[in-house]
C-alpha cells in the first residue's frame, strides 16, 4: 500500500533513508515457503510490504518473523537497531539482524495470561478467584470482589493510579509497588467497565503467581517457557551485559494533539515521548515488567505464539495444556469500546481477538489471536492458516498515516496465506 509523496512530505521525526536492500538481514535458515505449499509470490509479497513500510521513515528498523506449517519461512530485519533514529545522539549506526532483541511492551501480557491459565490448570488457582484471596491487603476500597478474569479481561476498574506518574526506581521495590496498587481507588464497579489496564494488572497477576508458585516472573517463564524450548533469547528485561543487543526505541512521526493526547497520557500516565524515553532507561530493560517487557527476538517470539497455535506442544515439548490454552482465547467481549483505547475490540482473557472484517490481524482471521504492543508491535497466532507472526520494531509513532501502511503489511499476510476451510467456528472458541 504505497501512500502519495506529499503524504510523507509533512512527517515529522523520521528516520534517515536507507536503500531497503543495503539494510536487510536475513536468517539463512528460513525454508522456502513452496517447500510448504506457499504461493511462489507470497513471501515475496509480504517482503515486499514490510519493505514499504520501512521507506516510509517511522520505523529505525523492522523484524519479521513467520511460521506456516511449522516451518520458519521469514525471519528477516531491515533498517537499524541503534544509531538511526531521529533523536539519538550521533553514532554510527547499527545494523539490526534476526539475532536483534526487540521489547513486546504490552504482547508480554500474552505470556503472563497463559502462566495464569496453566496456574489454574495445575490447581493452584482459578481465574474467577478474588485477587484478595491471594493478596488479602488488595481487598480495601471496593477492591476485594475483582477478580483473576477482571484483569485478564481489563474489567477490574483500575486501569491507573491516579495521580502516580511511572517511576522506573520501584522496578527494584515490588512491595511498594504493591502498596500503591493496594491502595489505588476504583474507577468503576469491577466487570462493568472495558479499560484497558496498561500496566497496573501485570503487577497483580505477576504477585499472584509468586505467591501460588513461590517463584517471581522472571524464573518462571525461564523454568517453565524459554528452557524447555531452546529458545535462545526469550525473558522479562535482559541483564546489564547485554543492553547493547537490544533495538533502541525512537519517537518518531508528529507529536499528538487533542484529544489523542489526553488519551493517551490518560492510559500511560505520561506522554508518547516520555515513555519512549523510559523504554529505553536500563531500569527499564532490565527490570520485571510483567505487562509490559518481555524481550527477545522476533524468532523466539514467533516460537511461543507457534506453541500456542499448537494447543500448548510445541516440537515434541509439551509447555502448557491443551485446556489452557483454550480457554485463554474464549472470547469475552465482542467488539466493545475499550474506554481507553477508543476502539471496539474482541477480547479473550488473555489476548485481542481476530475477526472477519474488524480485526488487527486483517480480514478473515476470526480464529486468530494474538496483541499489540506499544506502539505497533503486533504478535498473533491464526489456527486457520497454520500461522504464527512476530511483527516488531523499534519506531513508535502515534496516530499518522503510516498506519494504513502498517496495516498493510499485516493485510498481506492474511490475504497471501491460505485460509483453510474447518467447518462452523464455535463462537468464542478457535479450533
Amino acid at each position: 500500500m504505497r501512500l502519495p509523496a506529499a503524504a510523507r512530505a509533512w512527517m515529522t521525526n523520521r528516520v534517515p533513508e536507507y536503500a531497503p536492500a543495503d539494510v536487510t538481514t536475513r536468517n539463512p535458515a528460513e525454508v522456502d515457503g513452496r517447500d510448504v505449499g506457499l504461493g511462489t509470490d507470497v513471501i515475496p509479497a509480504i517482503w515486499r510490504a514490510v519493505e514499504e513500510l520501512y521507506t516510509f521513515g517511522l520505523h529505525p528498523s523492522i523484524a519479521i518473523a513467520i511460521r506456516y506449517r511449522g516451518a520458519l519461512v521469514l525471519d528477516r530485519t531491515i533498517g537499524h537497531q541503534r544509531g538511526n533514529g531521529p533523536h539519538e545522539p550521533a553514532s554510527t549506526p547499527v545494523l539490526a539482524t534476526p539475532d536483534t532483541l526487540y521489547n513486546m511492551f504490552s504482547a508480554s501480557k500474552s505470556v503472563l495470561a497463559m502462566l495464569v491459565h496453566q496456574a489454574d490448570d495445575d490447581g493452584l488457582l482459578h481465574v474467577d478467584d478474588p485477587i484478595a484471596e491471594f493478596i488479602p491487603e488488595f481487598g480495601s476500597h471496593g477492591k476485594e470482589q475483582i477478580t483473576i478474569r477482571h484483569l485478564l479481561t481489563h474489567r477490574a476498574g483500575i486501569p491507573t493510579i491516579p495521580g502516580e506518574r511511572p517511576d522506573l526506581d520501584l522496578l527494584t521495590s515490588p512491595q511498594r509497588i504493591l502498596e500503591l496498587l493496594c491502595d489505588a481507588p476504583l474507577s468503576a464497579p469491577p466487570g462493568r467497565r472495558l479499560a484497558y489496564h496498561a500496566l497496573t494488572g501485570g503487577f497483580l497477576l505477576a504477585e499472584v503467581l509468586r505467591r501460588v508458585t513461590g517463584t517471581d516472573l522472571r524464573d518462571l517463564v525461564e523454568q517453565r517457557i524459554r528452557a524447555p524450548l531452546g529458545l535462545g533469547t526469550f525473558g522479562y528485561g535482559v541483564p546489564a551485559e547485554r543492553l547493547g543487543e537490544v533495538a533502541i526505541e525512537s519517537f518518531t512521526g508528529p507529536i499528538p494533539r487533542a484529544p489523542f493526547k489526553q488519551r493517551l497520557e490518560h492510559g500511560l500516565g505520561i506522554s508518547i515521548q516520555e515513555a519512549v524515553g523510559l523504554s529505553n532507561d536500563p531500569r527499564f530493560r532490565t527490570g520485571i515488567v510483567p505487562a509490559g517487557n518481555l524481550i527477545g527476538t522476533a524468532r523466539d517470539i514467533c516460537a511461543f505464539f507457534e506453541l500456542l497455535r499448537c494447543d500448548g506442544t510445541l516440537d515434541g515439548v509439551q509447555v502448557f495444556g491443551r485446556r489452557a490454552c483454550r480457554r485463554a482465547r474464549v472470547e469475552d467481549s465482542f467488539h466493545e469500546l475499550d474506554q481507553i483505547i477508543m476502539l471496539p475490540i474482541r477480547y479473550s482473557s488473555g489476548f485481542m481477538l481476530g475477526g472477519e472484517r474488524l480485526s488487527f490481524f486483517g480480514a478473515g482471521t476470526p480464529a486468530a489471536f494474538g496483541h499489540l504492543g506499544f506502539t505497533n508491535v503486533l504478535c498473533w497466532a491464526d489456527p486457520e492458516r497454520d500461522l504464527s507472526v512476530a511483527f516488531l520494531n523499534n519506531g513508535k509513532p502515534f496516530l499518522t498515516p503510516e498506519l494504513l501502511v502498517w496495516l498493510g503489511v499485516v493485510r498481506e499476510v492474511a490475504r497471501r496465506v491460505p485460509r483453510a476451510p474447518r467447518g462452523p467456528l464455535l463462537v468464542g472458541a478457535t479450533r
